[in-house]
């Protein structure tokens, strides 16, 4: 026997409409997700206070409707319902804005209340294409439309955040902050793309919120929460369409290159960049064109693509060479030196080319060190390792190794965790050699606590 569903009462009695008219709202709303066989009636509505769990999306269809009637965000989690479709949901990149603006607030909430299921949402490689291909596609035809009549004063105080947030993203790694970040978006960005602005307005908020979904997309990536991760990333790519920045699309498109490589799918990383670069067009920003480079190359070496990915990496120093920061936008101040060298030292660790690795991880290292980036400056050293390891020695493997666990140590980053244990794995050969011993039982502690 069923339970009545209380919460769905409280919600539906706070929201002012009765059985009848949320029926009415729901048929409504249905059409709008492209449902119209969804069509209850008031008895549908008591059946469901009487706790019937309905089918997908109606749970979904019905925290809009409630949410709309309140004036913020109403989850299903909310409602008494199961916990919806957000996973699912939130991989789709909806041509309809205020779905997507409604998507991407239940994942912010999903992530602060820390939902298991959104813990669990697996990473799907294939889920990229699609959102790549609607953005290239809408980024190229895009057109000045009128708009209606949020303050410009609004959106200034959003991207003003960001540069807060993303400074400690890169000084302390993405498992620190992001859930502050999260709530910040959920209490006063996600409910600013609800109300009503003029067009400029609107295309700022856009990009203002496009900008910090990203980060929370970084940080979850950082800290290998890929799944969610993934979904912020085509969230964030659907609001950077909306703010009509293409340079900022690229941008997103580069992060979901980096995550698709990096989990082991380098065919669609390569063309998530090639998408990215394609794109950019008039708008081209030079930082972001050699990070798109960079990870193009990143890419090629993991499909054994020698020559195309010595050629990418040519082409990410030249364009990075025509950059001109005071021209680039703030997201764009993390592609540097530090940042590019440390991904060509990876291309060539992973082509196999420990010299020319070696050479990149140098110059990384040598710049995340004068700029104080733990983070950077672990992984270079790390990159810098192995680059010693192909060359079969183990003495200088070892101090560099040992120079990534310091490093390591200072931040909150599972790319640094599993920077140190491929380390471990690539000391194996060496057997039970006293430094791979000594590095294994110093690396213990780290690796545990992750």
């Amino acid at each position: 026997m069923t339970s009545p569903n209380t919460d769905l009462a409280r919600w539906l009695e706070r929201s002012g409409m009765s059985n009848k008219e949320l029926a009415r709202r729901i048929k409504a709303a249905a059409q709008t997700w492209g449902q119209p066989h969804i069509q209850p009636d008031a008895t549908a509505v008591r059946r469901w206070l009487g706790g019937l769990q309905p089918r997908q999306p109606v749970p979904d269809i019905i925290a809009d409707v409630i949410s709309a009637s309140v004036g913020y965000r109403v989850t299903t989690y909310d409602l008494g319902f199961a916990e919806g479709g957000t996973a699912d949901r939130s991989l789709l990149y909806n041509a309809d804005f205020a779905i997507t603006v409604e998507a991407v607030a239940d994942l912010g909430r999903a992530d602060v209340d820390r939902r298991t299921f959104l813990a669990a949402a697996p990473f799907a490689a294939v889920a990229a294409i699609g959102p790549s291909r609607d953005w290239l596609l809408n980024t190229l035809d895009q057109h000045p439309d009128p708009g209606p009549r949020v303050r410009l004063e609004d959106v200034t105080a959003v991207k003003n955040m960001f540069g807060e947030f993303q400074k400690m993203d890169i000084f302390q790694g993405g498992g620190s902050g992001r859930l502050i970040l999260a709530e910040y978006m959920n209490q006063h960005v996600y409910p600013l793309l609800r109300r009503t602005h003029a067009d400029d307005v609107r295309r700022a908020l856009c990009e203002a919120a496009a900008e910090q979904t990203y980060l929370l997309g970084w940080m979850a990536y950082d800290n290998g929460e890929h799944g969610t991760a993934q979904r912020y990333l085509i969230q964030s790519l659907r609001l950077a369409e909306e703010s009509r920045n293409a340079a900022l699309g690229a941008h997103v498109l580069a992060g979901m290159a980096d995550q698709a490589t990096l989990l082991g799918s380098p065919t669609e990383g390569r063309r998530l960049a090639q998408a990215g670069r394609a794109g950019l067009g008039k708008h081209t920003s030079p930082a972001c064109l050699a990070d798109l480079w960079a990870l193009e190359a990143r890419a090629l070496a993991k499909l054994d693509d020698k020559t195309q990915a010595a050629h990418a990496v040519v082409q990410s120093e030249a364009a990075y060479g025509r950059v001109r920061q005071e021209e680039e936008q703030e997201w764009a101040a993390f592609i540097d030196p530090a940042y590019l060298h440390g991904e060509h030292a990876n291309t060539f660790r992973d082509l196999g080319d420990a010299d020319t690795a070696e050479q990149h991880a140098r110059l990384s290292i040598d710049h995340a060190r004068q700029q104080r980036r733990a983070r950077r400056g672990a992984m270079s050293q790390a990159a810098l390792a192995v680059s010693h390891l192909q060359r079969r020695d183990l003495e200088a493997a070892h101090a560099a190794g040992l120079r990534t666990l310091k490093l390591s140590q200072r931040v909150k980053s599972s790319r640094c965790i599993e920077a140190v244990q491929d380390l471990q794995r690539r000391m194996e050969p060496f057997g039970a050699h006293r430094l791979v011993a000594d590095f294994n039982e110093q690396a213990r502690e780290l690796v545990a606590a992750a």
